[in-house]
């Protein structure tokens, strides 16, 4: 057993207790989500700080929790908060989440985020279904010793977003009325904000949205096997097209004005999965 193997073992043995149902979705919140929590029923928290080995949020609006529990008739482990690569932990540690969330039965994995517009027919407030991503400027969470027990040494990635869960999320926005376009996202290391010329590189090799987070986490999902829905929401637009300074704030505020609406399309969107 690796030493990967190890930790993640650790892990679970530490949860697996103390939950009431084995998870059927997992889900991970971003800004603009951190509420969707007060929808799980019969719901089980349990702080990261609170397993052995585990990342620990330390930005401001991630909670830092896994909540447990049901929604509708579906079994849901949510994590409210996620961790990123720029807050110094290595990239396996980044994903540890997701394959815990895994090895604890989850198979549909939903992950969204709060994230910069480069496509210029988007505007703060938008949504967008990924369909594709570009994690070509952050390291593979694949790099290093593969346990076979996670996935394959080659895992193919010629469709990481599942292409029934983009029609069904489609679906869902029309009935709800909610403008959902698609689009590629490209996840950075940050923390720091791109420069303009990065998003001109960024848009000519076919981005239309830019954060730090999430793509790395569908890689290490797809590696295990899981199906994979993507959602961003385009809370500023991006360096050079915005006309103002970029800042964490105009993030969370963007992210507070449509969390209801999110919150809206994700729940009726575990609905119907």
């Amino acid at each position: 057993m690796t030493e990967a193997e190890k930790k993640l073992r650790n892990a679970y043995d530490s949860i697996i207790y103390k939950i009431k149902y084995e998870p059927d979705i997992a889900l991970i919140l971003g800004s603009g989500l951190g509420d969707f929590a007060d929808s799980i029923e019969e719901k089980t928290i349990i702080d990261y700080k609170d397993i052995p080995d585990f990342p620990v949020s330390t930005v401001s609006g991630h909670a830092g929790r896994f909540i447990i529990g049901k929604l509708y008739d579906k079994k849901i482990i949510a994590m409210q908060g996620r961790v990123h690569y720029y807050e110094g932990y290595s990239m396996d540690k980044v994903v540890m989440p997701i394959r815990l969330m895994k090895l604890l039965g989850a198979k549909t994995l939903i992950l969204t985020n709060a994230a910069g517009g480069i496509n210029e027919k988007f505007s703060p407030g938008t949504f967008m279904a990924i369909n594709d991503h570009i994690t070509s400027f952050v390291p593979s969470p694949l790099i290093g010793e593969n346990p076979e027990t996670l996935g394959e040494r080659f895992p193919d990635m010629s469709e990481v977003y599942d292409k029934e869960l983009i029609g069904l999320l489609h679906s869902t926005s029309d009935e709800l009325d909610i403008d959902l376009k698609d689009g590629i996202y490209l996840q950075t290391t940050g923390p720091n904000y791109e420069t303009p010329a990065e998003i001109n590189m960024y848009k000519a090799l076919g981005a239309d949205a830019v954060g730090m987070s999430t793509a790395c986490e569908a890689m290490a999902a797809k590696h295990m096997g899981m199906r994979i829905a993507g959602i961003s929401c385009i809370t500023n637009m991006a360096a050079g097209i915005s006309k103002t300074a970029l800042n964490h704030n105009e993030v969370k505020e963007t992210a507070a004005l449509i969390s209801d609406k999110f919150t809206k399309l994700v729940k009726e969107f575990i609905k119907k999965i």
